[in-house]
């Protein structure tokens, strides 16, 4: 009887875990065009997810054109490499809702940024809400 129990417990547990995904995941790959990449200019962004739950963040370039998207867990990061030389534009989903930061990360060659999501509320100007269309456009 107790082996039973432990089989169910252990099933459940397997269970619950896989729901999650893991850093670095695509979760959306099928609701965005192909990323773009750039070889030459050595350039990269460090995402570092410090707020209590896991986020998908997704970055455009000066023209809002889609570039990336990744699924962050949370307290881990995530380096985008070979990013084109731009301005970005940093979306994330954090639970239901969807923002936009509103300082731009100028990309130039061989730069190396990072960028931080914490939650402070004296903080909460940095950012401003959208929709789900515009997080989700190409």
């Amino acid at each position: 009887m107790n082996k039973n129990y432990f089989i169910a417990l252990l099933l459940c547990t397997c269970m619950l875990y896989s729901q999650r995904g893991k850093t670095g995941d695509k979760t959306f790959e099928n609701r965005f065009p192909e990323e773009l990449f750039n070889d030459v200019s050595n350039s990269s962004l460090e995402l570092i997810n410090e707020v209590d739950h896991d986020i998908i963040v997704v970055i455009r370039d000066q023209r809002k054109k889609y570039l990336r998207h990744v699924y962050i867990r949370n307290n881990e990061k995530y380096t985008f490499y070979k990013l084109p030389i731009t301005r970005l534009y940093v979306q994330f989903k954090s639970k239901e809702f969807f923002f936009e930061d509103l300082e731009r990360t100028t990309i130039n060659f061989g730069d190396r940024h990072k960028f931080n999501f914490f939650f402070d509320p004296s903080q909460d100007e940095n950012y401003f809400r959208i929709t789900e269309e515009e997080f989700f456009k190409p």
